[in-house]
């Protein structure tokens, strides 16, 4: 697995995060997982459901340790949504890392860190 600089790495999956949003030669469906985990990622949410043509997010958010509240809300621009989403942990950083590999989305503009 290549790696690169926390920085490279936000800069690179927010790139990707565009793309998969508005790329229309892809089927966003895609990418679903994808936008699914990082509300996941960023929420410790459960159970989230993104309705793509209604522009809707259902996310199940913790309220404690093993309570769970259900959220739904209007997302028009999922792109900005989701990039206000990305976090630098590294927890996060290494979810990240790891979707940018598995979509193959590995920029050739960044060099290899030793």
């Amino acid at each position: 697995m290549t790696t690169f600089q926390p920085s490279q790495i936000i800069e690179e999956f927010r790139n990707f995060i565009h793309n998969s949003c508005t790329d229309s030669t892809q089927d966003i469906s895609k990418y679903s997982s994808l936008h699914k985990g990082i509300i996941k990622m960023y929420f410790a949410a459960r159970r989230v459901e993104i309705d793509y043509v209604n522009q809707t997010v259902k996310a199940e958010i913790p309220v404690s340790d093993h309570e769970y509240t259900t959220v739904n809300f209007e997302c028009q621009d999922l792109d900005r949504f989701l990039s206000s989403c990305v976090k630098t942990d590294k927890r996060s950083l290494n979810f990240y890392q790891s979707s940018l590999n598995y979509y193959n989305h590995i920029p050739g503009a960044l060099s290899q860190v030793a």
